[in-house]
């Protein structure tokens, strides 16, 4: 009933840019927090970055300096802006969110499909 949608994904070749966008829909309570996390071809899923629904971002030490999180919580949406990519950003981009549905006090964690994006010349 909770669904996350991202957009944005794509090819861009190094030292371009892309923003990648994810909106939250359907039975929500409350937002704890959302993000972007990342899983490139054979490795673990990883932490991009997070902004609280009180706007405390957290971002990884390999793209601080580069990308720039941002959320509306009135349109429960949150982007991610991406500069000066590099070809280790490579991966799948899966948007995820801390959500309380109405019906509950527990938060609980939902992910979106997956946006892919490949840096590569």
């Amino acid at each position: 009933q909770v669904q996350l949608v991202e957009s944005g994904g794509g090819l861009v070749q190094p030292g371009g840019s892309l923003r990648l966008s994810c909106a939250a829909s359907g039975s929500i309570g409350s937002i704890n927090y959302m993000g972007w996390y990342r899983q490139a071809p054979g490795k673990q899923r990883e932490l991009v970055a997070t902004i609280t629904s009180g706007g405390i971002t957290n971002l990884a030490d390999s793209v601080k300096g580069r990308f720039t999180i941002s959320g509306d919580n009135a349109k429960r949406t949150v982007s991610l802006q991406m500069n000066s990519l590099k070809p280790e950003d490579t991966a799948v981009y899966y948007c995820k969110a801390r959500i309380r549905i109405p019906t509950s006090l527990v938060y609980s964690n939902y992910w979106g499909q997956g946006t892919p994006v490949t840096v590569s010349s």
